[in-house]
């Protein structure tokens, strides 16, 4: 079964390859949490740092675009390369804390405790599909990968082309990028499917790191793991701190 995180659609297309190992070579549970939760501290942290000291000055937009797309081209080339090396994933972590602290003090100053608020959702989800996937009471079937993984496939291709009218128009469809300003309900849904789909996709990623372990793979692919879910975590939380601005206004 293929994960819906092209990072970790790739470990899957790993372990069919790579050769198995075992004791203290193999990857496990506790190496996947671990880097998982450093990964996020460093985010975290970087975000705290750009959030006090880069200035709301004319330029941090074009600074923005910058980053995230050095930020997207960084993380298509760790996943189609299917990369180990804790330094690129590092690099991935820092880029994205600088977007999410510059990014999130805007949406703080138009709405006051909206960060708060999208980041105590996005872990509460990701806990709860955690809880759901340890229970077993949603699982990985065929059928949640297809309807997921073809979910999200469709937001990522709806999104490119929603802001390539919006860079050559201005108009604004199913994502609203100005702060302000009425959201029509197509807004609504798209955000809500977007963020439903984002936290079944944990399912699926839980499901693929657990037979990667099983299938035992090196200690370095748990580098890859815990950067497959920052990626889901990032965009989780982007979706809700979206939505919850649509609500606030």
């Amino acid at each position: 079964m293929r994960s819906s995180n092209p990072v970790l659609t790739r470990l899957d297309e790993t372990s069919r390859v790579q050769r198995r190992v075992g004791g203290a070579e193999a990857m496990t549970v506790d190496d996947v949490v671990v880097r998982t939760v450093g990964l996020l501290l460093l985010t975290g942290l970087t975000a705290a740092v750009a959030w006090v000291v880069v200035p709301q000055a004319v330029w941090v937009p074009a600074a923005l675009t910058g980053t995230a797309l050095a930020g997207l081209v960084l993380a298509v080339v760790i996943s189609w390369r299917g990369i180990a090396n804790p330094v690129p994933i590092v690099g991935y972590a820092l880029l994205q804390g600088l977007l999410l602290g510059v990014a999130s003090r805007a949406f703080e100053l138009v709405y006051p405790g909206i960060v708060v608020q999208a980041v105590a959702g996005t872990f509460g989800v990701f806990l709860g599909m955690a809880l759901l996937y340890r229970a077993r009471l949603v699982r990985a079937t065929p059928l949640l990968a297809r309807l997921v993984v073809g979910t999200l496939l469709g937001i990522v291709a709806i999104s490119l082309v929603n802001l390539a009218v919006y860079l050559v128009t201005g108009r604004q469809g199913l994502e609203i990028y100005s702060l302000t300003g009425e959201v029509g309900w197509p807004a609504y849904a798209f955000s809500v499917v977007a963020i439903i789909a984002g936290a079944l996709s944990f399912i699926l990623d839980f499901d693929l790191v657990e037979r990667s372990i099983r299938a035992g793979l090196p200690r370095r692919y748990a580098w890859l793991c815990a950067f497959g879910m920052l990626v889901g975590l990032i965009f989780l939380y982007w979706q809700i701190l979206r939505l919850l601005s649509y609500l606030r206004r």
